[in-house]
């Protein structure tokens, strides 16, 4: 990290505030070309961790606009280098020409996530902590904030540790004994291994165990309309997003592909499908969109059943109901619930745990959806922060806890503790990679290149 990095690291829309982030060794000489403090004092001279009122100048040394600047010493910095932050009005030409004076004084385009990426070089975060900050930038629920923020804090990382030191204390144990033989270091016994492997495979596991949960927090969870034509689910789609998404007619048939939206409900996340009504059709272009929807199905977590109350039942329904039946979960939604009802709902009440009344043309009624929703995935606090949710965390967990597994196998049959603690290595090689502690420079590389830009 010999180089100074610059990057503008607020949205480039027009705002109040804009901000224009500098990380490296010639931090204060960047500062110095583009911001000049009214008290005229150099950048060297300013109080660390405090603003200070100045003005922003071009490349050329214009005054561009009036602002502040906040210094940053390694020790206290993001990144764990000197830092510094030009808070200007968030004119996105203003904010260009603030960095296009950083990068004449000497300063480089930073790239995606290579703030953060700094930070964990600098060993001011793990990769646990650092991957959280991009889950906290994309959260789109509460509890998916909430996860990233205590996930930011070091919750995981912590019990992720509690482990790692577990097995390093009996693997460094074991070869020291051997390698020393003449020192007084007590040996390991079985039980004293097995205790440990116990303690630290349950762990493991408990933490595998949160990927699906972590998944569906972070992605929203796969759910999909069925029903038949014209039931009202492109109407209920429009209306749980709050705006017109999908197209709405009196026409059977209208919607002929899937048509995929996010949108919360309940405080959960939907990674909501629209799709065509099923029904049997000689339309060929009908006949994509209905196996599209019938695909969409059998992927889904959650099915939400929209049916026409205002229209008896013909039993084209059943194919709908067993297609939904094959989801975790299956909401019927008897729409249209402003005209006289028709359908007969005795038979079906026993077939769907939860059944609500809505009206999708007004919107009435899905406040229910909601409600249920909320009782089909309730939201545990105590969670906050223990759940794995990108596939790297979970692959080097799982990866771990077999090897906890088998090193327990092993032991339970009889083999030596160098055989058992040989699969403990492979544990701690893989929380390692976990946390960053041995990880490839190109996957580190590859992680901090999904990041935005000024983070």
């Amino acid at each position: 990290m010999t180089d100074t990095i610059a990057a503008i690291a607020t949205a480039r829309s027009p705002a109040a505030i804009g901000i224009v982030r500098i990380s490296g060794p010639e931090t204060m000489r960047v500062v110095d070309r583009a911001f000049a403090a009214r008290s005229g004092r150099p950048a060297a001279e300013l109080p660390a961790r405090r603003m200070v009122y100045g003005r922003m100048r071009t490349a050329e040394g214009e005054v561009i606009d009036d602002g502040l600047c906040v210094l940053f010493p390694p020790e206290s910095s993001y990144t764990g280098e000197w830092s510094a932050e030009l808070h200007c009005h968030g004119s996105a030409v203003v904010l260009e020409e603030v960095l296009r004076c950083a990068f004449a004084a000497g300063a480089r385009q930073a790239r995606g996530g290579e703030f953060t990426q700094r930070a964990f070089l600098s060993e001011r975060m793990d990769l646990i902590q650092a991957e959280a900050v991009a889950d906290l930038i994309d959260a789109e629920t509460a509890e998916c904030a909430r996860n990233a923020a205590m996930q930011l804090s070091g919750a995981m990382s912590r019990g992720v540790e509690q482990v790692y030191e577990e097995l390093m204390a009996i693997t460094a144990r074991f070869y020291a004994a051997v390698d020393y033989p003449d020192e007084d270091i007590e040996p390991l016994e079985r039980q004293e291994i097995a205790e440990t492997l116990g303690r630290c495979g349950s762990a493991l596991a408990r933490l595998r165990d949160t990927f699906r949960r972590g998944q569906l927090l972070k992605e929203g969870i796969p759910t999909v309309l069925l029903g038949l034509p014209n039931a009202g689910k492109s109407s209920l789609l429009n209306a749980l997003l709050g705006y017109d998404r999908a197209i709405v007619t009196e026409v059977a048939g209208t919607t002929r592909d899937t048509v995929e939206e996010k949108v919360r409900v309940g405080g959960q996340l939907l990674r909501l499908c629209d799709t065509a009504g099923i029904r049997e059709t000689r339309d060929g272009v009908e006949r994509i969109g209905v196996d599209r929807a019938v695909a969409a199905a059998e992927r889904a977590a959650l099915s939400l059943v929209v049916l026409d109350g205002s229209a008896l039942l013909t039993g084209e329904e059943e194919r709908i109901f067993a297609l939904a039946g094959k989801a975790e979960h299956a909401v019927l939604i008897v729409n249209k619930s402003d005209l006289p009802q028709q359908a007969a709902l005795e038979e079906l009440r026993g077939r769907f745990a939860h059944v609500c009344h809505v009206c999708a043309r007004t919107g009435e009624g899905v406040e229910e959806i909601e409600k249920i929703v909320r009782e089909i995935y309730p939201q545990p606090v105590s969670s906050a922060g223990a759940l794995l949710t990108n596939s790297r965390q979970a692959e080097a967990v799982q990866r771990a806890a077999a090897a906890v597994d088998r090193a327990q196998t092993a032991l339970e049959a009889g083999l030596t503790p160098d055989a058992v603690l040989t699969d403990a290595e492979e544990a701690l090689s893989a929380l390692g990679e976990l946390t960053g502690k041995s990880i490839r420079e190109d996957l580190v590389a590859n992680i901090f290149s999904r990041f935005c830009v000024g983070k």
